[in-house]
């Protein structure tokens, strides 16, 4: 297991990635808006393997814009484009809340629970 540790330079989002059975797991922590974008964005950049497995762990996140739905949909598309998948695991009611009303659950699998996106 591997472990790296990026913050927003507003400090309004960290993030914890791990690695586990070659499943990248990234752990956010705070809000995700215009001004943190470019932190989840790297976070979520395709890894350099063949079948890019990423799940992000959402529930410390308190907030989520539009900013946020769209770095998710551009990267499930780009690991989509090369045979990999996006799960998103404990959103929060209210990040569940803007997730279900634009529709992204639709389109990314979504998960009550960590261990059940990593599992499914």
């Amino acid at each position: 297991m591997t472990k790296t540790e990026k913050a927003d330079p507003s400090g309004r989002l960290s993030v914890v990635a791990t690695a586990t059975d070659n499943i990248h797991v990234v752990s956010l922590n705070g809000e995700i808006d215009h001004t943190t974008g470019n932190t989840l964005r790297q976070a979520l950049a395709v890894p350099d393997v063949t079948c890019p497995r990423i799940v992000a762990d959402m529930r410390r996140v308190t907030f989520m814009d539009s900013s946020g739905i769209n770095i998710l949909i551009a990267a499930h598309h780009a690991l989509t484009s090369v045979g990999g998948w996006l799960r998103l695991a404990g959103a929060t009611t209210a990040v569940m809340r803007t997730i279900g009303i634009v529709g992204l659950d639709s389109i990314i699998d979504c998960h009550e629970t960590l261990r059940q996106a990593l599992d499914s």
